[in-house]
């Protein structure tokens, strides 16, 4: 075996798959400078969720004085900002990549195209089956959580972030939040592969072994509050409400965009978007690999890293073998 790129993709980017250089020793300024960069700007799925957040707070969200009384004329707006949001991220990328095939093979990791049929599917296709559980459950769910904490910084459950108070820690926040969703995800998603709620629960999302901009966000409800639940910290971690809109628009959003099949977006033969990683989408081919992302190394610690190699490739099988007792 050596470290040649798996074999069975239509593509696979530079491997072996690296993580955060926070994390390795001995330590690398220029590489954490370039990897905070690469993550931010110029333009990024987190740069633009930041924007779509500030957007969101100016021109589309109730006022905190509104939010104090439960009242279904605020709640119905923000669900339906949110119902907008995901139709216009997921379902554009999907029409893009998937309907009209704007870019072809070019960048999309696996080669077979999605299914359209299949008893495991609620609705009986795959794209019906992602529609219907991001947008009934997931949707409903992210905008619950919504109202929960903007009722509570409005109430003081919640302790508030303000700019004028603490303009460092205002603007540190946005970098730290997606932190704080990777040290979430890898715990709640080892959980959920627990065989008791795997069976129950997260098979619903696992139903997609090739997945697709409808992917990220079809889940069971059970899952979705389990997922959506990390904006719960805002109960002990002051936040601002743009925080609290960034916080969960960044989780509902990038589970479209990150799942969309394809490494990014080519602009003049150029990646200029960089969308779907491999390194979750191996996850969805192996199962048993990859459970967290590559900002922090809980896979490489815990056995449970596919770096995209044949070699990796052979001991994340000898790991699942061990799984499953054969």
């Amino acid at each position: 075996m050596s470290d040649a790129p798996l074999k069975g993709w239509n593509h696979v980017p530079d491997v072996p798959l690296q993580v955060s250089p926070f994390f390795t020793w001995p330590l690398r300024p220029k590489a954490m400078l370039a990897w905070v960069w690469n993550s931010w700007f110029l333009i990024t799925e987190r740069l633009i969720i930041v924007g779509v957040a500030v957007l969101s707070i100016t021109f589309f969200q109730p006022p905190l004085e509104e939010t104090k009384t439960f009242a279904l004329g605020w709640i119905a707006e923000m669900y339906v900002r949110n119902l907008i949001l995901m139709a216009f991220v997921a379902g554009g990328l999907h029409l893009y990549f998937y309907t009209f095939t704007k870019q072809g093979q070019r960048l999309k990791y696996d080669p077979r195209p999605l299914m359209k049929n299949g008893k495991q599917f609620t609705l009986g296709g795959q794209i019906r089956d992602n529609m219907f559980w991001t947008l009934v459950s997931g949707v409903t769910i992210w905008t619950a959580y919504e109202v929960l904490l903007f009722w509570a910084l409005a109430n003081d459950p919640a302790p508030m972030l303000t700019w004028a108070a603490n303009p460092i820690w205002f603007i540190a926040l946005f970098f730290l939040i997606p932190v704080w969703e990777s040290f979430y995800f890898y715990w709640i998603h080892r959980l959920l592969h627990i065989p008791f709620f795997y069976k129950h629960v997260h098979a619903l999302h696992h139903r997609n072994i090739n997945v697709g901009p409808w992917s990220g966000m079809s889940m069971h409800p059970v899952e979705h509050v389990i997922f959506l639940g990390s904006v719960l910290i805002h109960f002990i971690v002051p936040a601002g409400p743009v925080h609290i809109l960034f916080h969960l628009q960044y989780y509902a959003l990038t589970a479209a965009t990150t799942h969309t099949g394809f490494e990014g977006l080519v602009v003049k033969d150029e990646n200029r978007l960089k969308l779907g990683t491999f390194h979750h989408q191996m996850h969805h081919r192996y199962f048993e690999c990859n459970y967290g992302s590559l900002e922090l190394p809980w896979d490489k610690l815990f056995g449970s890293f596919h770096d995209g190699t044949e070699t990796s490739n052979e001991k994340i099988k000898e790991r699942r073998k061990m799984m499953s007792g054969s």
